[in-house]
C-alpha cells in the first residue's frame, strides 16, 4: 500500500501503475541492449557487471529462457542508479549527444571532401596546415582519381577513399582541432 502523508495529503510513494510503466520501460531497454551487435555494445557505458547478463541472454535461444533471462538482466538493471540508465538510453537515442558528436564528425568530413574536389591544390593546402601528418602525395593521387571516376562514370572507389582518409585525419587530430578545422562555406 502507498499510503498518505497525514499533513499534506500526498502519496509517499509511485503508484504501482507508474512502477509498472518504469520497470517496462527497463525491460525494452535491456531487449534492445541484447540486440544490439557487440560492437555498438562496447561503445555504450553498460556498467561492467551487466555486460555478463546482456551475453547470457544473448546467447539463449529458446524463448521462454530467453524472456526469462531478459527479466532477470532487467531486475539488475533497475538496481541502477536512474542516470546509469538515462546515459545508456541517450547514447542509444539517434538524437543523443553521441550521435550528434558522431554526425557532425561526418558532415565536417563530407565538407572537405567536397572542397577538396572542388577546389583542388588550395584546400589541400589547407587540410595540410590544419593536420601536418597528412599524405600529401596520397591525397592529391586520390583526388585525381575521384574526378576521373566522375568524367568516365566508373563506381567511386577514390571518392569514398578520400572520405576515409579525411575521416581518420580528423578522428586522429585533438578534438578542439576536429572542431575548429571546418572549412566555412562562405571562405
Amino acid at each position: 500500500m502507498r499510503g498518505k502523508d497525514e499533513d499534506t495529503g500526498e502519496f509517499l510513494s509511485p503508484s504501482r501503475s507508474q512502477q509498472r510503466r518504469e520497470a517496462l520501460d527497463v525491460l525494452a531497454l535491456a531487449d534492445t541492449l541484447t540486440e544490439l551487435e557487440p560492437g555498438r555494445l562496447a561503445k555504450l557505458p553498460v556498467p561492467e557487471h551487466l555486460l555478463p547478463h546482456i551475453a547470457e541472454a544473448r546467447r539463449i535461444t529458446s524463448h521462454i529462457a530467453h524472456k526469462r533471462q531478459l527479466a532477470f538482466l532487467a531486475k539488475q538493471m533497475r538496481r541502477e542508479d536512474d542516470e546509469v540508465l538515462d546515459a545508456i538510453r541517450d547514447a542509444l537515442d539517434a538524437g543523443g549527444e553521441a550521435a550528434r558528436q558522431e554526425t557532425a564528425l561526418l558532415h565536417r568530413v563530407e565538407r572537405w571532401r567536397e572542397r577538396l574536389l572542388e577546389d583542388g591544390d588550395a584546400a589541400l593546402g589547407e587540410l595540410l596546415d590544419a593536420h601536418p601528418r597528412a599524405d600529401r602525395q596520397k591525397l592529391r593521387q586520390l583526388v585525381r582519381n575521384a574526378l576521373d571516376e566522375r568524367t568516365r562514370g566508373k563506381p567511386p572507389r577514390a571518392f569514398r577513399e578520400i572520405f576515409r582518409e579525411v575521416r581518420e585525419l580528423l578522428v586522429e587530430a585533438d578534438p578542439a582541432d576536429a572542431d575548429g578545422d571546418a572549412p566555412d562555406d562562405g571562405a
